[in-house]
């Protein structure tokens, strides 16, 4: 794995002021469990059905940070892509998302900042009733051109 070559994503002066990127995600049982595993979060309103019952949302509840990771992923692995680091985020939940929904996931560039290496990022999620469950917007810096190592191992050579 560590020598494995992989594609970087898209360098800033790939970018373009409107680029954009879609994925739906439904939430899984297999999801929730490996989320409150490594985070040890027991938290009994994303696991208890008979707790989250008595409350006003009447059944269980995705943790919000795991819709952000859903977030993050997009811009690991598709816009900007490999390589891509986030270093500011504002996101809102306006409604909850409840185990097994299905997320539509929309990101799209409002800004390109070359000089300080930065996008500018939106999110909105939907849920299958196209309520709005995500808004967000994220400041990211893209994949830094890198110089080849073997640019500069034969300058001594004449």
């Amino acid at each position: 794995m560590v020598f494995k070559k992989r594609k970087l994503g898209r360098k800033i002066t790939d970018l373009q002021v409107g680029d954009q990127h879609e994925m739906k995600a439904k939430v899984e049982d297999k999801d929730l469990l490996l989320y409150l595993g490594l985070t040890s979060d027991s938290n009994p309103l994303y696991i208890q059905h008979d707790y989250a019952a008595q409350t006003p949302f009447k059944r269980p509840l995705v943790p919000s940070v795991m819709l952000y990771g859903m977030v993050s992923s997009m811009v690991s692995l598709h816009l900007p892509g490999p390589g891509s680091h986030i270093v500011k985020e504002s996101m809102s939940y306006p409604k909850p998302v409840y185990h097994y929904a299905e997320i539509h996931l929309e990101m799209t560039i409002t800004n390109i900042d070359e000089t300080g290496h930065c996008v500018t990022i939106d999110i909105k999620g939907t849920d299958e009733e196209n309520d709005t469950v995500i808004l967000g917007k994220l400041e990211v810096c893209p994949p830094y051109k890198l110089e080849s190592l073997t640019a500069k191992s034969l300058e001594n050579f004449n």
